[in-house]
Formats: C-alpha cells, structure tokens, sequence
C-alpha cells in the first residue's frame, strides 16, 4: 500500500482537510504515496500559529548566535538523514540516483553559510549630525511564504529557508503538489534541531487553492516563489495587493554560447551538464546553443555522440548508472513533444538526435521505458533555408531534454542572439580569450553569467533574473538575508540635559535659533 503523509503543522504531523493528494513515481506511473491536503482553514490555523510564534519573540527575538547554533544542527541532522531523503526524491521527481547523490548532500552548505553570516553581521552606525548616536539593526518581517516547484523540492526549499529562519522569520511552505514528500520531513529534522513548533509549517496542496489561500493571507509580510512565469505574475499581483515584500525565480531560457577559441570537448561536456541534468528540467537549463559557424560541424558531432551515449544510458533512476530520468509528469511530457511535433513537422528544425518518447525496454537495465515518462535527449537543428530562431521551442520554456542550436558568424550576432529572449536568468560563454569573456558577460542580459562552465550554485552567489519573465529579486548571498528582514533605525541623543535645552526647546520665550532634523 502507498504510504501516507499529513501536513506539519505547529511542530508535528497533523492531518488535513482537503482531498488527498496522490504522489507519482513519473518513472512507472505507479502512484507511491498519498499526501493530505491543507484546507482553508488549515492555512488560517497555520498562519495564525506561524504569527502567534513570531509574536512570542521565542525565534523572531533569540540573539543571532542561538538561531545560528541551531542552524548548524539542522546541517549536521539533515546530513545524518540524507540517505532516507535522496531515496524519496529519486522516487518522486524520477531524478537519477547519481544526480540527487550529489546535490542533495550540498544543501547542509546553506544552513551553514547563514549560520556563519549571523555571527559575523555587522551593526552599520551612521553619520547622523548633531550629539545623536544612529544605529541600524536588521529585523525580521513575521511570516513569510515560501512556494516551491517539483524541479528541486528539497534545494529550492532549503535555499529559501535558510536565510528565512536565519533572519528570524517564520516559515509556512506551500511544496508543489507533485513532489511534496521530502519537503515534510524537514519538518521533523528541523523540530529535532531546535527550530520551535510553529516556526516551521508544510501545507501540501494544489497551486489554485492551498496556494492562492496562502499567498493572499493577509498576515503573510513576505513571499518567496520558484515557478514559471504566468503563475510568477498571477502571485505578485496578490502579494501587491498586500503591501508584503515577494521574491520571484521564474522561467529561463538560457543561452550557451561557444566561440571557435573554446575547447570543443570541454564545451561540450558543458552543454551536455547544463542541458540534461534533472532531464532538462531546471529554470537554468542550457537549452539554447550559440555555435560560432566555423566550428558548427565539429560541435554538432561531438555533441551528438555525447547525447547519443546519454540516451543508451537511461534507465531505472533508482540504478547508479543512469544518466538521466523521466519528465516529472504525463502533462510535462506532452508538452515537449508538443514543442518539438511543432518545429519539425512544420519542418522548421530536424532532430540530430532524439525527438521521440522513450518506449521499450531500457538497453541499460531492461527497465519498461514506456510505464513512465521518459523523453530522448534531443537536439534540434534548422532544416535547410529555415532558422531554428523562428520556432516557438526557441522561445519557450519546454522545461526538458532538448536544446536547439543556432549559428554566428560575429561577436555582436552572438550577443544578439543571446539576448533574443524574454527571459533573462542564466547564460554561459565558452572561450580562451579571457578579454572576450569579459566583454560578452557584459552585454549578455541575464542575472547569472558563467565562463567556461554552467549550472555553479553556490549560498553566497545571488540568483536571480535581469529580465521580467524571469523574476524579482534574487536568492542566495547576504541579498537574500536582507530580503527578508526589514531595516529598523534606532537614534540616541546623548546631549547633556543644558546642551539639549539649548538647541531643542522650540517654544522657548524670547525665540531664537533651534535645530530642524
């Protein structure tokens, strides 16, 4: 029988009011679990207890060493856990076993970092005239909502809640209805670590209902989402509505540019990271390929044989050999074969490789390809006389495996077809010519610019987008701590009592000059 998972809620599992959300394994299409849902009054229950905790001061006053000790707790019990959770996310994502056994133990990092930035804050005093002392403190908002996406469920989650819980907040999360089950363990590990009941709460529940009633709660001072663009839009015009503070990951579009000076294999290797890990589905995905003409071919090759060698490689995600997974879902998958059906068919673009549902038997470990959703690695060329640039794949998020390839002959073309995108979070440039990369990474339009490699990740580098269908604000670095904090100015007059008569008493007889401000 699939298990059973209930809400967290005021530090323990409890159960909800709503229907009963199935969890899937997009590897078999098998359902793994049952997840209650939270119901309207649930949010309002749990909103009421996340401010009833901020309130209390028991988190939102500690000093900034107490909450920065129990920070590093939730490392050191996260990391003793990851064995139980890599498992359960390979389960529901359908994430090869290899990818999530190196990024899911990177996570401790996060709680470490901004335990390691509350001890050494520093307290700004400033320049304010006269015998006045000006000091400012950061201090937390209240409650804040955090949405998370199926991509990364448990690094998304972590990579909000740090700074969030480092600065004193209270945390209510709303995890994608797809993939809400690791998400709830946190709950447990962070309770063990000393994060106290009702600092940390987990609503699973669809977008439309558990969400919206989440998001629109008046008591919310802040929200934090990682989704795609139209429901980026949708939450910021309810979180406007408030007058809360809202940080926004939203869709990518990312180009990969290669120069003829850049080392082919290495370039390669790149495209083929930044593009089909997690199958394609990350808002960062390299899923536009920038080739300087004169190396055109011999890129085409190499990176048709990389994928090639991918695609024999797909399996069970569970098997340490895999190299990469299925879509997250039946929908996810019609989608892409939508976008790819679209290009070729209308004979805009020809398949190099892939552009097909994976059906049949694994040739890596004999696993039914076609229970679940699984998608070739794919890569998309122009068909003679057309440009690859005139299909809606170029253009929208297909949040999967496949990359389409465009050509240049300049520099300036190469910027130019960089920048030929709404979207604006991620980019890569792949040269020798350090100049060169330089002078790219600064016309390029995107919040995050790599050199010779894509996809880095690290607490104290911002994340976030330079376009609007990519976002507001940005994750990760002392930006994400101060987001969620407000500034709260404290001024001291330290004048005697007579040097205070003398220039402040404003309705004294016989007039006189006064100070103003």
């Amino acid at each position: 029988m699939p298990d059973t998972y209930k809400l967290w809620l005021a530090g323990k599992e409890q159960p909800g009011g709503a229907d009963m959300i199935p969890v899937e394994d997009p590897a078999t299409g098998e359902i793994i679990a049952h997840c209650h849902a939270a119901s309207s009054d649930d949010v309002h229950t749990a909103v009421a207890a996340a401010h009833d905790a901020y309130k209390s001061g028991v988190w939102s006053r500690a000093s900034r060493h107490a909450r920065a000790e129990v920070l590093e707790r939730c490392s050191a019990l996260l990391t003793a856990a990851l064995p139980q959770l890599i498992a359960l996310e390979v389960r529901q994502t359908g994430r090869a076993v290899r990818e999530l056994q190196a990024q899911v133990p990177s996570l401790v990092r996060w709680f470490r970092y901004y335990a390691s930035l509350l001890r050494v804050e520093e307290r700004a005093v400033l320049p304010t005239t006269g015998k006045l002392h000006n000091f400012l403190d950061r201090v937390p908002l209240g409650v804040v909502a955090h949405v998370t996406p199926f991509n990364h469920p448990l690094l998304i989650a972590v990579k909000k809640l740090a700074p969030a819980l480092a600065a004193g907040n209270s945390v209510v999360v709303k995890p994608s209805e797809l993939t809400p089950l690791t998400t709830l363990l946190l709950g447990d590990v962070l309770r063990r670590a000393g994060v106290p009941d009702g600092v940390f709460t987990v609503l699973p529940g669809y977008g439309a209902t558990t969400g919206r009633q989440l998001v629109e709660h008046p008591l919310v001072r802040k929200v934090d989402v990682t989704g795609g663009t139209a429901a980026g839009r949708a939450i910021g015009a309810i979180v406007g509505g408030n007058l809360a503070k809202y940080t926004a990951e939203l869709g990518g579009k990312a180009p990969l540019v290669v120069f003829e000076d850049a080392d082919v294999d290495v370039a390669v290797n790149g495209i083929a990271f930044g593009s089909f890990i997690a199958s394609g589905q990350t808002c960062i995905a390299s899923t536009r390929i920038i080739v300087q003409n004169s190396i055109f071919d011999e890129v085409l090759a190499k990176l048709k044989a990389k994928v090639e060698s991918i695609a024999r490689r797909v399996g069970s995600p569970a098997n340490p050999d895999c190299m990469m997974g299925p879509l997250i879902s039946a929908k996810q998958l019609r989608q892409v074969e939508r976008l790819v059906d679209e290009a070729v068919q209308g004979e805009l673009a020809r398949a190099l490789t892939g552009g097909r549902r994976m059906q049949g038997p694994s040739a890596l470990d004999g696993t039914d390809l076609s229970r679940g959703y699984f998608y070739e690695p794919t890569v998309l060329v122009s068909t003679a006389g057309n440009s690859i640039t005139q299909t809606a794949i170029w253009r929208a998020e297909a949040f999967g495996p496949v990359v389409v390839v465009a050509g240049f002959d300049t520099e300036p073309q190469a910027v130019a077809l960089a920048n030929d995108s709404e979207f604006g979070l991620g980019a890569s440039i792949w040269t020798r010519d350090l100049s060169r990369g330089f002078r790219v990474a600064e016309q390029v339009e995107a919040g995050i610019v790599w050199v010779n490699t894509h996809h880095r990740n690290d607490p104290s580098s911002p994340w976030g987008g330079a376009k609007a269908a990519s976002g507001v604000g940005s994750e990760n670095g002392v930006d994400a701590y101060h987001a969620y904090t407000t500034t709260k100015s404290t001024i001291i007059n330290y004048a005697t009592a007579e040097e205070s008569l003398a220039a402040d008493d404003w309705f004294r007889e016989g007039g006189g000059s006064v100070r103003y401000g």
